[in-house]
């Protein structure tokens, strides 16, 4: 149905599933293609509905979360989904491991409604749904202390991008936001996102705040680095 932004809904409790998806099919501009019990499920799900958003609990027997958003974005097609992750637990590592799989998003179950079915709008149209400040706080904390129950850093080869390009995602992995990069470089803001986007294409990245997540375990950029 064009102008729906369409949702899939991945969590193994039956009554917050259910809630979720209630309060999405309520929502003006929502659509809700399916809903899933773990993970595995919802890997399915996805490749045969193709939603633009996908709600994704983390903790599910099987399949977790994480690993599902990773597997999702790594078979889907574009335009690829949007993930929002939920959970109750508001750990860091959580937030970390989500963003590193490719999230758009993170919110607590606790969230109110009206804040969920904003947040889902906000990531349909392509937005991080934390700052980009908050992002790059949060990752460089973990580069910082790399913890061993943390997947080991996905290799990246950053010697594929342009000078540009690597510039460019040293500014983006320090929290600037495409306006201020255009700034300091003096081009303009669609310039610096064709090249961001040509990175991010070459790296198999899903989203800025994954970006954010190479540059800092690639070493491209370091905890402390300031972009000039």
């Amino acid at each position: 149905m064009n102008g729906l932004v369409s949702v899939l809904v991945a969590d193994d409790e039956v009554l917050i599933r259910a809630g979720l998806a209630s309060l999405m099919r309520a929502a003006p501009g929502i659509e809700v293609l399916g809903e899933a019990a773990d993970g595995e499920e919802a890997v399915a799900l996805a490749a045969r509905t193709r939603p633009d958003v996908i709600l994704m609990d983390i903790r599910m027997p099987g399949v977790d979360g994480i690993t599902a958003t990773e597997r999702i974005l790594a078979a889907a097609e574009e335009p690829k989904p949007r993930v929002l992750v939920l959970t109750t637990f508001d750990l860091d590592e959580y937030v970390y491991a989500a963003l590193r799989a490719g999230a758009s998003g993170f919110l607590l179950k606790e969230t109110e409604p009206h804040q969920v079915i904003a947040a889902v709008q906000t990531v349909s149209a392509g937005n991080t749904l934390l700052a980009p400040a908050v992002t790059c706080r949060l990752v460089e904390a973990y580069a910082r202390q790399p913890l061993p129950h943390l997947m080991s850093p996905k290799p990246v080869d950053i010697e594929q991008l342009t000078p540009r390009e690597v510039e460019i995602l040293r500014f983006v992995a320090t929290g600037r936001t495409n306006r201020e990069i255009a700034l300091d470089l003096t081009v303009s803001e669609a310039t610096v996102k064709t090249h961001l986007n040509r990175a991010m294409t070459k790296l198999a990245l899903n989203s800025r705040a994954q970006a954010v997540v190479a540059a800092y375990e690639s070493g491209l950029v370091t905890p402390g680095h300031q972009a000039r």
